[in-house]
């Protein structure tokens, strides 16, 4: 039988398969299974409760929280009440809340604990669409009818009956939207991601059909539930019906891994750096031959996929050693990481941001099957995907069944598919930017595809978006012009595609710096007062005065003041002085690569 949204995916195993375990959720210092039956009737509370509030079918309902079995059982509560979920990362500052339930239209929010609801009640008055604000977890700090707890808004729903719901249900078919996705672009202002059950149950399909993900898998879920990628990590439990565990927070991944022993894992590249670096930490710090043979096997590794990447092969003496390697270093390596991912780690895949080619070889050389992904919010994440049984590292893999990708004239890799977005919500001069007449998505990444395989290789960026290794989304004008509203500095070019963090250059007014060095006592030319301590902590004073308005993800962590700046005669800046971002990250490259070196 046809399903008509990702709802039905869910009613179907909890009819089916109802006494069987969907979720693992720890209380009480264990994990415990919670079944498809006890998923459905939680989800079957919130739809009733949102309907007793108010909410009627195809309003927005913001969700607020970490990752959570509640997240998701809310998430299902409101598609049950044939509502749109409109998630809002945890770390986003009030402003930010504010302007994502203002412009979604949100009728409602559920906020995890008493500091996310802090963020609605200071800006109360202009959220004048939200009737409530349902606190999940903890005591209510407020003595306020507008925020109420989870267990008194749920009561207030027992009066709704089942046909009521079901009513709601009926109403939802591919064409309803399911979440609106809010995604930073380029100007810093969000726009957000129309995205519809048709969407979702064509991701739920072919996520299944891959073979990446079993029904007898058991899933380690760790990413935001604002993120797109943790949303087709969702909708793909519901495709497939394997166990979901959650783990308590970012913080805990590691002994939950033992505690769940998990099969399957999807993170961003910063998981995969930390168990890498770990690893890498252990065998540079062992003494004489073992830190000798580890390092050899490192150099090797990368040797090797280089030469398979050119389509050649290690000749015959180095081809033994790395053979020799495999059994001295990496088969041990790999038994320790596997042990550290639980025991009985089938495959991780990567996302939301590129891993390190040198990252994948190490782990295939160990053993490990980790697979990369490519997609965007605008394609409901997944798009492309390498199999375990043939993964072609440095590639992202083939697109999925249904889904067509070709390369325009300037390299631009363009998609067309089920998984594509609707709209941007109430945004017709974007959506106009990205989708075009014919229906192809401009993703705004230059890449190739490859002619024998089919995969797709990303070479470049074609806007100036920052895409963090933790898969955040960063628009870098909002930062640098937050920056350079400190009247001391001239420039400021952050930094941070692929990596941890936030780094800078900063470039001080010449006109400001004669005043600056009178208040302060410091004298010489230009160059060495840019040099000056002094200077240093002024433009370490003002960047954390930056900090304090941006979302922890967004700060700039690491900067360096250069002793000139920028100019139309030295080839930073356009005619119209605007940096030339390209130009800047070639000449300072040395500067920007030495904030992220690790020492071993």
């Amino acid at each position: 039988m046809a399903k008509n949204s990702i709802l039905d995916l869910l009613h179907d195993h909890a009819q089916n398969r109802g006494t069987d375990t969907a979720c693992l959720v720890k209380a009480d210092g264990k994990y415990g299974p919670v079944t498809w039956a006890k998923v459905w009737e939680d989800a079957q509370k919130v739809g009733k409760a949102l309907i007793a509030a108010g909410v009627n079918a195809g309003d927005r309902v913001n969700v607020i929280g970490g990752t959570a079995y509640e997240w998701i059982t809310t998430d299902l509560g409101i598609l049950a009440a044939g509502a749109v979920t409109v998630p809002i990362y945890p770390s986003n500052l009030p402003d930010e809340c504010q302007y994502v339930t203002d412009h979604s239209g949100a009728r409602l929010v559920f906020a995890e604990n008493a500091d996310q609801v802090d963020k609605f009640i200071e800006k109360r008055d202009e959220l004048g669409e939200v009737i409530k604000v349902v606190q999940w977890r903890g005591d209510k700090r407020v003595d306020d009818d507008w925020v109420v707890t989870m267990e008194a808004f749920l009561a207030a729903g027992e009066s709704v009956t089942d046909a009521q719901l079901e009513e709601r249900g009926a109403t939802l078919g591919p064409d309803s939207l399911v979440t609106i996705i809010y995604t930073s672009g380029t100007t810093g202002r969000p726009k957000g991601v129309v995205l519809t059950h048709g969407n979702m149950l064509y991701e739920a399909k072919v996520t299944a059909e891959a073979d990446v993900i079993r029904q007898d898998d058991i899933q380690l879920l760790f990413l935001p539930m604002a993120h797109v990628f943790a949303k087709v990590l969702e909708v793909g439990w519901l495709g497939t019906g394997h166990v979901l565990a959650f783990a308590e927070s970012m913080n805990t991944i590691k002994p939950n891994l033992g505690e769940v022993r998990p099969t399957l894992m999807a993170g961003v590249p910063r998981v995969f750096e930390k168990f890498y670096a770990a690893v890498v930490e252990k065998g540079t710090s062992a003494e004489g031959l073992k830190r000798t043979l580890f390092v050899k096997a490192m150099e090797l590794s990368v040797k090797n996929g280089e030469c398979e990447e050119r389509g050649d092969r290690l000749g015959l003496v180095e081809s033994a050693m790395f053979g020799a390697l495999k059994k001295a270093v990496f088969a041990k390596v790999g038994e320790g990481v596997l042990q550290i991912l639980g025991g009985r780690m089938r495959v991780m895949i990567s996302g939301g941001a590129p891993l390190s080619k040198k990252i994948a070889w190490f782990f295939r050389d160990a053993g490990i099957v980790v697979i990369e992904g490519y997609g965007m919010t605008e394609s409901s994440a997944a798009t492309t995907i390498n199999l375990p049984h043939q993964n072609q590292i440095g590639t992202v893999g083939a697109a999925l069944p249904g889904t067509t990708i070709k390369i325009a004239s300037d390299g631009e890799i363009l998609i067309k598919g089920p998984g594509v977005m609707r709209e941007y919500w109430r945004n017709p001069e974007a959506t106009a930017e990205t989708l075009d007449e014919d229906g192809w998505l401009h993703t705004g990444d230059i890449g190739e595809i490859d002619p024998k395989t089919n995969a797709v290789r990303i070479t470049d960026r074609k806007k100036d978006l920052i895409i963090t290794a933790g898969g955040k989304n960063i628009a870098p004008t909002r930062i640098e012009n937050l920056v350079k509203t400190h009247k001391l500095i001239s420039q400021c070019v952050v930094h941070g595609d692929r990596r941890k963090f936030i780094s800078a250059l900063i470039t001080i007014d010449p006109e400001q710096i004669d005043a600056f060095a009178q208040q302060s006592g410091i004298a010489g030319p230009y160059e060495k007062m840019c040099k000056d301590p002094k200077i240093r902590v002024e433009v370490e004073r003002l960047i954390s005065e930056s900090n304090s308005e941006l979302a922890s993800y967004e700060t700039i962590k690491k900067f360096e003041i250069l002793d000139k700046d920028f100019s139309i005669e030295t080839g930073e800046l356009t005619a119209k002085l605007s940096v030339k971002r390209k130009v800047v990250s070639s000449k300072y490259g040395h500067m920007f690569d030495a904030f992220y070196e690790e020492k071993h």
